[in-house]
């Protein structure tokens, strides 16, 4: 199953041109325009969202210039549905506010959550 990734600001935007491009893609150079910063910051947003796995970047000339023409990488898998979390305590939990990373009540913790995962587990490996 795959972690999920923490995304700047400018990551979850540049991804967002990308998904609108659709399957032909955006040239690396047009995506830094479209984000208002320069090739160089262009670049290193493109190559950390190569490196997390969201994007793919091949070697494209245009103009003339060589550049990177980028794509969302699909994922595979069951579409997200409100049945894949249904009946999970953390919605009607007391201590949602009071629980995350850091705090004294975690997920990593809650016996309920993991006996709700578990079970989840073994119904679909059925």
């Amino acid at each position: 199953m795959p972690r999920a990734v923490r995304l700047s600001q400018m990551e979850r935007k540049a991804i967002e041109v990308i998904r609108k491009a659709g399957e032909k893609g955006i040239l690396q150079s047009e995506l830094w325009k479209i984000l208002g910063t320069d090739s160089r910051e262009g670049s290193r947003i493109a190559i950390r969202l190569e490196k997390k796995g969201l994007i793919n970047r091949e070697p494209a000339v245009y103009a003339g210039k060589r550049t990177f023409k980028l794509t969302l990488i699909k994922r595979e898998g069951r579409k997200v549905s409100i049945e894949n979390v249904k009946g999970c305590p953390c919605f009607t939990c007391p201590n949602l506010t009071r629980c995350g990373e850091g705090q004294n009540i975690t997920p990593i913790k809650c016996e309920k959550l993991t006996d709700w995962i578990m079970k989840n587990i073994m119904e679909r490996g059925k």
